[in-house]
């Protein structure tokens, strides 16, 4: 076990984030085949973080991107580069849950990466600081590391190569030694895990051959609930109300009140594979597909589904859309960033198109999945919309969909978090 230290200027409390990344996030069709830089070692931890920074006035949020060869950290205020930090391959980043940290899915597992921002408690006020990013030498072993989820104040691990689930209370990153409780799924697969506010674990069923549906299991590992009726099962996400759901391809799987319930899709083929949910919102945001035999279809109908209702209803937007194009606005708007370069903000009762914001120029989706191509990031009332064709990257107000800010960056970013600092 390596432990890594650093000078602290600023004393040695542990930090607390001023605010946790809320609700639940998936990563997208599959996972990274990136290899850590070298002198970082897997199953590694940190000491109680001791980092070199300086006070700020208030809270930093920052923005963590990546390109081909390495990661971009970015001020979420001002667009403008804090740090470059190469890294070998392809690379995809999810937040960790705690304000600061960032997971980076690696061939080793997912290594954690220091944004460099916190704020710490003190008395009836807060103090924040910023200091320089660091890809750290911790790194949470698995094979083939693929989904992160983040749900209350619990961040949960998915690996698809040997079913390993680790779930960790999403502020112990803070203190530099997180360490995870370990589940297993009952076999590898391209799966996902959740665990709930009663600390059941919710995980996927399937193997290398099939995915069929998804268990709630009890802190023993007894089965509290199962449903194998969701072909394909694939991605998350979390309602109001407590539900969480799954794609299937014949409709969404959700689990609600210790039950679950299916939805079907109203064809025979509607593949729903990933989501965007809200803790504002019962109703779930999904893309939609309907040919089986396509190599890549660009569909132009997203999903809507209500978890209280069990309603699922098509909204046909005339334009396609991509994997990274769902999110959710901060009063629940279903939000979509369609290849016609346009937001669309829509919403999820009605299932009308109430705003179409453009952002940036019109673009095709690549037949390649790990190809770059626009992506969508919200935190708070602000989306933040990638361009990798120009190398920029743009800030939008939600609630008028003015674009704030845009900047240049040194490299076409493919993928998308921040943290709040």
């Amino acid at each position: 076990m390596h432990k890594h230290r650093r000078t602290l200027l600023i004393g040695t409390s542990l930090v607390t984030a001023s605010a946790l990344l809320a609700g639940c996030s998936g990563a997208g069709e599959t996972t990274s085949t990136a290899s850590p830089s070298q002198g970082q070692t897997a199953a590694t931890t940190e000491t109680a973080h001791e980092h070199e920074a300086t006070a700020v006035d208030a809270a930093q949020p920052r923005l963590v991107t990546t390109y081909d060869g390495g990661l971009l950290t970015l001020d979420a205020t001002t667009l403008e580069v804090v740090d470059d930090t190469p890294l070998e391959g392809f690379n995809r980043v999810n937040a960790a849950g705690d304000g600061r940290h960032a997971l980076v899915s690696t061939s080793q597992g997912f290594q954690l990466f220091d944004a460099g921002v916190w704020t710490e408690p003190h008395g009836d006020h807060t103090h924040s600081y910023a200091g320089d990013p660091e890809l750290t030498e911790t790194v949470y072993e698995t094979e083939e590391p693929g989904h992160v989820v983040r749900h209350g104040g619990k961040t949960v691990l998915f690996g698809d190569g040997d079913g390993k689930i680790q779930i960790f209370d999403s502020a112990s990153f803070l203190e530099g030694d997180a360490q995870p409780t370990v589940k297993e799924a009952e076999e590898p697969h391209h799966g996902v895990a959740v665990e709930l506010p009663d600390g059941h674990l919710l995980y996927t069923l399937g193997n290398e051959e099939e995915r069929d549906g998804a268990i709630v299991v009890d802190a023993d590992g007894g089965e509290v609930a199962r449903s194998e009726e969701c072909p394909g099962v694939h991605g998350e996400a979390a309602a109001q109300g407590e539900a969480i759901a799954l794609g299937c391809e014949d409709g969404i799987l959700f689990f609600k009140d210790g039950t679950f319930t299916k939805t079907d899709a109203p064809d025979s083929y509607g593949r729903i594979g990933n989501q965007a949910g809200s803790e504002q919102s019962p109703v779930v945001l999904g893309d939609y597909k309907v040919d089986e035999d396509a190599d890549l279809e660009r569909p132009e109908r997203i999903s809507l589904t209500n978890t209280e209702t069990g309603q699922l209803q098509l909204v046909d937007l005339g334009t396609s859309y991509s994997f990274k194009s769902l999110g959710r606005g901060p009063e629940g708007q279903a939000l979509v960033l369609g290849t016609d370069g346009q937001l669309h903000v829509i919403d999820p009762d009605s299932g009308e198109v109430t705003e179409s914001y453009p952002v940036v120029e019109a673009w095709e989706e690549p037949e390649d999945w790990q190809q770059p191509r626009p992506a969508l990031y919200v935190e708070g009332d602000r989306a933040y919309v990638t361009e990798p064709a120009s190398n920029q990257i743009h800030a939008v107000d939600l609630t008028t969909g003015e674009v704030l800010q845009s900047a240049e960056a040194p490299h076409a970013i493919n993928e998308i978090t921040g943290v709040t600092g």
